[in-house]
Parts: C-alpha cells; sequence; structure tokens
C-alpha cells in the first residue's frame, strides 16, 4: 500500500513498466493486421520507440533503486485486448486500420496521462534527471498521437468511408433487384 509519494512513484513506474512492455507485445501484431502502409510503417517505428522508452523507465527506476517489474497494468491488458477484439471482428482493410488508429490512441492518451503524472511527480520530488527523461518520453507519446491523426485524417478514414459508401452503393443494388 503506497504511504508515500515514493510508494505511489513505485507503483505508477512499475504500471507504466507493464503497459510499455505489452505494448512491445502488441505492436507487430498491429503492425500485421493493418493494410495502410503509412500505418504499418507507424506501428514500426513506434515499435522502435518503445523498445527505447522501457530503457528510459528502467534507467529512472535504477536512479531511484526501484524494481521495474511489478504487478502487470490491468488498463493497458483491456486496452491490447479491444485492440485485438478488433482485429479479429473486422475485416481486413481501411475500416479495420480506422480501428487500430483508434485503438492505438487510446493507448497513447493512457501513455500521454501516465508519463505526465511521473515527470510532475518526479519533478516534486526534485529529481530532475529522471523527470526530463519521463518528459521525453509524454513528448514522444504526443508527438505519435499526433502522427496517428494525420494518417486517419490524410488517408486511412477517407478510405474507410469509400469503402462505406461502395458497400452502402452494392447492397441498395443487390437490394432493388
Amino acid at each position: 500500500m503506497a504511504t508515500t509519494i515514493k510508494d505511489l512513484l513505485t507503483t505508477a513506474l512499475q504500471d507504466t513498466y507493464s503497459a510499455e512492455t505489452q505494448i512491445l507485445d502488441a505492436l507487430p501484431k498491429m503492425e500485421e493486421a493493418a493494410t495502410s502502409q503509412t500505418l504499418k510503417r507507424a506501428f514500426q517505428e513506434h515499435l522502435q520507440m518503445t523498445q527505447r522508452q522501457v530503457e528510459r523507465l528502467e534507467e529512472v527506476c535504477s536512479q531511484l533503486g526501484i524494481e521495474p517489474e511489478g504487478e502487470s497494468c490491468e488498463a493497458m491488458e483491456g486496452l491490447v485486448e479491444e485492440g485485438e477484439q478488433l482485429v479479429d471482428d473486422l475485416d481486413e482493410g481501411p475500416v479495420l486500420d480506422a480501428a487500430l488508429i483508434g485503438a492505438a490512441q487510446k493507448v497513447e492518451h493512457y501513455e500521454i496521462a501516465a508519463y505526465g503524472t511521473l515527470t510532475a511527480m518526479l519533478k516534486a520530488m526534485g529529481e530532475t534527471k529522471c523527470a526530463d527523461l519521463m518528459a521525453q518520453t509524454l513528448k514522444e507519446e504526443k508527438d505519435t498521437d499526433e502522427l496517428l491523426t494525420q494518417v486517419a485524417e490524410s488517408e486511412v478514414n477517407p478510405a474507410a468511408l469509400g469503402t462505406t459508401a461502395a458497400n452502402d452503393q452494392s447492397g441498395r443494388r443487390s437490394g432493388a433487384a
């Protein structure tokens, strides 16, 4: 049970470490399910970035004398499971790509909250170097969220709308026969 800010920080670091390691497992599956080459590249790049983020978390934990591994992040388990369900439920194509972006952005928003909290706690504790490392990751998560929005708006959502319109028209034609 957390009774001090250090206890709370330990729990938050371990939770975030668990979340990031779960994302390392999920990103290759998301990349494989995506059909947009731009989205595939974004997932590949984020996998590499996530590996560096895990290393940063390990560095912060080492500097603070905290074991990074703790209980599993249940929130991330749920978000990853939700993404996997989308892959199972939707046909490959632009609609699935749009759903994958939505799932990935839910993950990014969770991480933005986590890294914002970690940065603020570390600053409050006077751990400037550690806070700077977490702020760097926070910026990367925000940048990834923005990139996903750009991919959705410029490519994936218009393609998904085109798929929907084509399906609607073919459905009307077959229904009118």
